[in-house]
């Protein structure tokens, strides 16, 4: 039996604990489809389809606001139809999803990837789009206690995020589809007991069972993968080797840790080519691969024996070890624990080790497995462990050191094609680079070793402008003497920081070393650098991207007439491979990336640097904490002319989805937002005044609140080591936060008119505020305990985010108040599309101008919807509300 319930007063507690659990199980789908989409292909493209949440309240505004007759008239049968949906659509979808992945490295040479991009963001759009329908009819027949609804919306949200970050630890990512279903059923049930709806009852849990065992069942009756990984993540390819097996397996919140053995990994970072002429006996099977959500692999290293040990010398860390005799060790990343071994046989008194995630402790500590193969390195007795990052333990301690150490902290990861191109790399930025010289002895080493993999290089000239940067701030402006730098060609770069310059002897025996594994010196105090060829090269690599062939020949045959001539010439780039010019055509670069490293240094040293940066093809800019991407290459003043040749820059086809992404949703979300207005403009929209400003206030809200909330993700990553993490504690904080300031808001609607300007300059001058300050009190708080951690970063998020609660549900309710029914619709519909544009705007500004101008940008939309709040607040005249 079903009994009609009046939402707007006195609704029963089940009613509000309902909203909460299903807009709950809402933001744990969005959290479960970046899970999956991180292990599975990249985690840049799970954002992607998560913004499509907020198309699914967009255009079920945009359906609702046109037809809201009818959705008041039958209610009750759209919300158990969105329930019904809602579960299985969920579980539907994401195993469709697995059997058409995407993968952007082939987005140009196969066409069907364009249709399998479509069809991933269509299939996760159904299940949002049912679970806003539910939310929407509920605001729609709740509009004038809309500040009550809102909170139990935001409460909710907010702790069923918090809630998934739990269930990682009890769910594989291939099943953590099941949390955000788990959410559903209980919200659902709720719901029909509020309604006293028995035969609801029934069908939820009928519905959910069939879900569940469709989920579990139905992959291996048909063969079909639960989540299908992609062929070019790392573990794909351990998986294929003939004698594989995965020997340790964990999931948490700090990723999905896999352990894979195999006689065919053959992980040696960096190894010099000679080890194979020079040592006796190479280390056989010496090498697991580590793996966290699918990519790596870091290489975890055996125990050698004394006879093997000569093998680590051909490695890039061995590096400081030249120089430094039986030193006190600190290495900033554990990581597979490589540069750990070389630290411990290579004679180091005392080794401190660094790690922030807390998973890959527990495996090394724990594991029988792991410490066996080791030699149990984290529990020697020469070992101190750092549970936090080693960037924020050296910043703050007293402690100095002969070598700090970091090696291919990010595996293989700087270069993954078509990867995830905005990820914070805090650990190399300029201010963790001046810590690390900070914290050395008189005389000790910083060695940092990068893959350079790249031709033309890029990730590893932001990281020599970097270091130097750095240098500048402890040494002055000389800093010619302080530096060493080898590399092997196409494959890692090792730069070495000497605390008051390495002397003649040092430099002598570091180019013999040099010599002997056969790396190429790319810089050390002294070395003599031919710069007049600059030019040319700075233009040959220019050439290599944008030369589009030597100029038209008026005298020329028409194109119709040399397209008909039977020996048409090759391509420029194909005309000679020798580097001989045909016709003007330009050869192709006559230099390797060793080169262009060499004349780098010369000028990051020199002076000038800033000018040849200019000139330079791609973005080399110096990582800060404001601006820690090892990403965004292509300079923007360049995005047009790269549009017609992006299969030469695969590398940054994550970043360049970006751009269009945000061209997609600026699109979409116009078309949505204007949709209703001109389908409704005679019959509904004409009778309301205000109707811009109001639209201009709901923009500003979508826009100014999630470019808040995804901006400090990122900014919180410094305190919490783990973006995962960082996400799910910025999300429960801010919408928790947010929907007990918007309980709070009823009590001063009466007075809104006054009373909200003020919380508007408020929450403009706190945002101002963390722009700039919240970086130093994060890096304190990633210093304590992991739970004190989290329990900081809620009370930082606690002001602004409280205040941030006050805006919208004060507008709505207004609206609902003042009878701008269908305005009412529209506005929430308005918020949601602009919050897609938001999220992609984010990472396109915290690239270009900083994580600081993110925020700014959030605190300066609260200041526009200052005066715009006005608008919301004009009542219908007199003969309007006797038209409607």
């Amino acid at each position: 039996m079903t009994v009609s319930v009046d939402l707007d007063n006195r609704p029963p507690l089940s009613f509000y604990l309902s909203v909460g659990l299903v807009a709950g199980s809402i933001i744990a789908l969005q959290i479960g489809i970046m899970r999956v989409f991180s292990v599975g292909s990249w985690a840049h493209f799970g954002s992607l389809v998560v913004s499509l949440a907020m198309f699914g309240f967009g255009l079920t505004s945009a359906v609702m606001c046109v037809g809201k007759g009818w959705f008041e008239r039958r209610w009750l049968g759209a919300v158990k139809v969105a329930l019904l949906a809602f579960g299985p659509l969920m579980v539907a979808c994401n195993l469709a999803a697995q059997q058409v992945p995407f993968n952007a490295i082939f987005l140009l040479s196969d066409p069907m990837q364009k249709w399998r991009l479509l069809a991933n963001f269509v299939l996760y759009f159904l299940p949002f789009l049912a679970g806003a329908l539910y939310l929407g009819v509920v605001f729609l027949k709740a509009k004038k206690t809309f500040n009550r609804v809102y909170f139990a919306d935001m409460a909710g949200s907010g702790l069923c995020g918090l809630s998934v970050l739990l269930a990682m630890y009890v769910f594989n990512p291939e099943n953590l589809i099941m949390a955000p279903l788990l959410l559903w059923l209980a919200g659902g049930l709720l719901w029909f007991v509020s309604m006293r709806d028995r035969g609801g009852l029934v069908a939820i849990v009928v519905v959910a069972v069939l879900s569940a065992g469709a989920h579990y069942l139905l992959p291996d009756a048909l063969g079909i993968p639960k989540l299908a990984v992609s062929d070019y993540k790392g573990v794909a390819y351990a998986r294929k080797f003939p004698d594989n097996q995965r020997t340790y397996e964990r999931a948490s919140p700090f990723g999905y840790m896999e352990v894979y053995s195999s006689s065919y990994l053959h992980f040696a970072p960096g190894l010099s080519d000679n080890a194979a002429f020079n040592l006796k006996t190479m280390p056989e099977n010496a090498y697991l691969g580590l793996y966290i959500d699918s990519d790596g692999p870091s290489g975890i290293i055996k125990d050698l024996t004394q006879d093997e040990v000569a093998y680590f010398r051909y490695l890039p860390m061995y590096y400081p070890y030249v120089l430094k005799q039986k030193p006190d060790t600190f290495v900033v990343q554990f990581g597979g624990g490589i540069s750990t071994a070389v630290a411990l046989k290579e004679g180091s008194e005392h080794v401190t080790v660094a790690e922030g995630n807390p998973a890959i402790l527990t495996a090394f500590r724990e594991d029988k497995g792991l410490r066996a193969f080791t030699g149990d390195i984290l529990n020697n007795p020469k070992v101190t462990v750092v549970d936090y990052d080693g960037r924020l333990y050296l910043a703050h301690t007293k402690n100095h050191y002969d070598v700090i150490d970091l090696s291919l902290a990010d595996s293989a990861g700087l270069s993954s094609p078509g990867g995830f191109a905005i990820v914070e790399k805090y650990s190399y930025t300029r201010e963790a680079m001046a810590a690390y010289m900070r914290a050395l002895k008189p005389g000790g080493i910083l060695s940092v070793t990068l893959w350079n993999k790249e031709e033309p290089p890029k990730s590893v000239l932001k990281l020599y402008a970097t270091m130097v940067a750095a240098a500048r701030e402890i040494e002055g402006q000389d800093v010619a003497k302080n530096f060493y730098v080898a590399a092997a060609y196409l494959s890692t770069s090792t730069v070495l920081y000497k605390r008051g310059g390495f002397t003649p002897e040092d430099i002598a025996k570091l180019n013999e070393h040099t010599k002997a594994m056969s790396f190429d010196e790319i810089y050390y105090p002294g070395i003599q650098i031919d710069t007049a060829g600059l030019s040319q090269i700075l233009q040959d690599y220019r050439d290599q991207f944008f030369y589009a062939g030597p100029p038209a020949d008026p005298t020329a045959p028409s194109d119709k007439a040399a397209s008909d001539e039977p020996h048409d010439k090759p391509p420029p780039e194909l005309a000679n491979a020798s580097g001989a010019k045909d016709d003007g055509a330009p050869p192709p670069p006559l230099v390797p990336a060793t080169t262009m490293g060499r004349l780098a240094w010369y000028f990051l040293v020199n002076g000038g640097w800033d000018k040849v940066a200019d000139q330079y093809v791609f973005d080399t800019r110096i990582l800060t904490n404001h601006q820690p991407y090892f990403a965004a290459y292509i300079k923007v003043k360049d995005l047009l002319n790269f549009l017609d040749r992006l299969e030469l820059v695969q590398d940054e086809w994550g970043y360049l989805l970006l751009w269009a992404t945000l061209g997609i949703a600026a699109i979409f979300a116009f078309t949505l937002v204007l949709f209703p207005v001109i389908f409704g403009w005679r019959t509904i929209f004409s009778r309301y005044p205000g109707k811009f400003g109001t639209m201009v206030y709901f923009l500003c809200l979508g826009l100014g609140y999630i470019t808040v909330e995804v901006g400090m993700i990122s900014h919180f990553v410094l305190a919490l080591s783990n973006a995962t993490v960082s996400a799910s504690v910025l999300i429960t904080g801010m919408l928790v936060f947010s929907g007990l300031g918007s309980f709070a808001s009823e009590r001063f609607f009466e007075r809104a008119r006054s009373f909200m300007p003020r919380v508007f300059l408020a929450i403009f001058a706190i945002l101002a505020l963390y722009a700039f300050a919240i970086d130093y009190a994060l890096d304190w708080v990633g210093t304590l305990p992991y739970l004190l951690r989290i329990a900081l970063c809620l009370l930082l998020l606690l002001p602004p985010a409280f205040l941030m609660g006050f805006p919208m549900p004060t507008a709505m309710t207004a609206l609902g108040r003042l009878g701008k029914d269908h305005m009412f619709l529209w506005a929430w519909g308005v918020n949601g599309c602009f919050s897609v544009i938001g999220a992609a705007l984010v990472p396109i500004v915290a690239t270009s101008f900083g994580l600081p101008a993110v925020v700014l940008v959030g605190a300066i939309a609260y200041l526009v919807a200052l005066p715009a709040f006005f608008s919301v607040l004009k009542p219908l005249s007199e003969k309007r509300l006797a038209v409607a």
